[in-house]
């Protein structure tokens, strides 16, 4: 029977600070085990623990049956690996060397055309049949089909980052959803899928005879597929994890229901250690004076001692209390007005009244525009007036379109966006980012600094460079910038992709407090129950505004 057992996991970090203690957990044969948490608690680390990419200083893996890893990278911006090394990376390990020797080879007889290059290439054709390679290519061309639309043959030199995050991600778990391994290890499979393709993984978990582990943030998933969950739960001397047996549905009264019991031992443990103290007190006094007490103050001693050195149960784990005052501020009526806008090569044109006030809702498959249309608002519409420039200097790259895209009077925008950190905050800490400012936001002394921190749970990172924090951890900060700048015009994409659940409700609360217009692209169903008006971008071009969430588009799967 397959599983994956971690046992007494301890890590620290460079700096000495413990990330993990004593972590451990099960996940046997046909379960769907999901590792959730504060951001920073340490939940990637723990899986790169879990595949051997990373080393426990304390504690044991141990594994039985093949398996296969998928890191949550896959097919972002900087990814220059092709789909055939995408492929090749998450086959099994004997196909996967071979092929690796035929690119070997490939170059090889590149540079020195001779014969024991030539043989040497030969011999790898020969193993790679011997392994079943044709029959990998003859998978790997239905699910390059499948998900790109083209055929293995055309499709296997283009590069992941040349696909958008759905595709390259959708790829690689067809690839490993149908492969042998029995264990599957996936750091945040559902970010940057669509909704369709969101409901294919789940049903394809639901199916699958796998052990599975994997992180999400996505609570519709959570609900649809875990079987047991685990719960990373920072504490001063470490994450540890509470394991919750049954699924989503019951988890948040068994979490509430968790910590009264602990706060009732807790209890409990004060208030016997209290009274064995007064009791060892109570007799020293008295053997000060009368040395027939002697024996009973030491009694009274040893039992204080051995109570103490039990220790106290289980510290109570306090959730964050991320406090995010996105207060935005009054504008004209009509915030943002579209007329025969068309963006070029997705959509056909469309008008747009959006005013102020309104929580619009932008869904639809990936690669249909979604994301251009929010840049070119970014970037301040069509013809953008100098008090339309984004509130960050972060400017967005020209949107080819024709048509007009206007912001109305006192529209600051304000852009999130999952892509790569703006170069300027590179290789600085949070309080030199805040202390220095940008764009409309003023910088602020490092007293403030550290309290507007603490508001977004980011305190304790307060001297990390930004690129050394969780993607949770920058999803935080980006909107805490924003925050700071004084946007009246939220434009988020796919903001609740990395942020944890405790990070995901504070930002649908502070966004209920908001005074200003928010236009968000998301595909997280929980999420999008929060909003009052939805525009789907439909793959034939066609951009159309429903009553509720549309997530269904059968052009999607034809449009390439």
């Amino acid at each position: 029977m397959a599983h994956l057992e971690l046992a007494g996991i301890g890590f620290s970090l460079p700096d000495g600070r413990v990330l993990l203690d004593d972590v451990s957990m099960r996940v046997g044969e046909g379960a769907r085990m999901a590792l959730i948490g504060p951001n920073g608690a340490g939940k990637s680390t723990l899986l790169r623990i879990a595949t051997g990419r990373s080393a426990p200083h304390a504690g044991t893996v141990t594994h039985s049956g093949s398996l296969a890893v998928m890191d949550q990278w896959v097919g972002r911006d900087s990814d220059e690996r092709t789909v055939r090394d995408l492929l090749v990376e998450h086959a099994p390990p004997v196909p996967a060397a071979v092929a690796r020797r035929i690119e070997a080879a490939e170059e090889a007889m590149m540079l020195a055309d001779d014969e024991p290059t030539q043989l040497a290439y030969a011999q790898a054709l020969a193993d790679w049949a011997d392994v079943g390679g044709y029959q990998l290519e003859a998978e790997w061309d239905e699910m390059c089909m499948a998900v790109l639309a083209q055929p293995y043959e055309r499709a296997q030199w283009r590069r992941a980052d040349s696909l958008s995050g759905g595709e390259a991600k959708r790829l690689v778990l067809t690839a490993l959803l149908r492969g042998p391994a029995d264990i599957l290890v996936l750091d945040e499979p559902d970010n940057s899928l669509d909704v369709p393709a969101k409901r294919w993984l789940e049903e394809q978990l639901r199916a699958s005879g796998k052990a599975v582990l994997y992180i999400s943030h996505d609570r519709e998933l959570l609900a649809a597929t875990a079987t047991q969950i685990v719960t990373l739960e920072p504490a001063g001397t470490g994450s540890t994890a509470w394991i919750h047996g049954g699924g989503f549905a019951n988890y948040a009264q068994a979490r509430i229901d968790r910590m009264a019991r602990l706060e009732d031992l807790r209890r409990r443990w004060d208030e016997e250690h209290q009274k064995l103290r007064t009791q060892m007190l109570m007799y020293k006094q008295k053997a000060a004076y009368n040395a027939d007490m002697a024996s009973r103050y030491q009694a009274a001693r040893t039992r204080l001692e051995k109570f103490e050195q039990v220790g106290p149960p289980q510290e109570v784990t306090k959730d964050q209390r991320v406090t995010m005052r996105l207060t935005g501020g009054r504008t004209a009526k009509r915030a943002v007005v579209c007329t025969g806008l068309a963006l070029d090569g997705l959509t056909q044109p469309f008008d747009l009244e959006i005013w102020f006030g309104e929580r619009v809702a932008v869904l639809g498959a990936n690669g249909t525009g979604k994301s251009h249309l929010l840049r070119l608002l970014a970037g301040g519409g069509s013809d953008p007036d100098v008090e339309h420039r984004p509130v960050t200097d972060v400017l967005p790259a020209p949107v080819a379109h024709t048509g007009r895209a206007v912001l109305g009077s006192r529209v600051l925008p304000g852009w999130f966006t999952q892509q790569a950190l703006p170069p300027a905050l590179v290789g600085r800490t949070l309080v030199e980012i805040l202390g220095r400012g940008e764009g409309r936001r003023h910088g602020i002394p490092r007293e403030q600094a550290g309290r507007v921190l603490d508001r977004y749970e980011l305190a304790a990172a307060a001297e990390q460079r930004v690129e050394t924090l969780s993607g949770g951890q920058v999803a935080r900060l980006q909107i805490l910038l924003l925050e700071l700048a004084g946007a009246t015009l939220l434009l988020l994409d796919e903001p609740t992709d990395n942020l944890d659940l405790h990070s995901a409700q504070a930002l649908e609360a502070g966004l209920t407090a908001f005074e200003g217009t928010v236009i968000a692209v998301t595909h997280d169903r929980w999420f999008t129950r929060t909003f009052d008006r939805f525009l789907q971008v439909r793959a034939d071009g066609r951009v159309v505004e429903t009553d509720e969430p549309v997530w269904s588009d059968d052009g999607a799967l034809r449009r390439r």
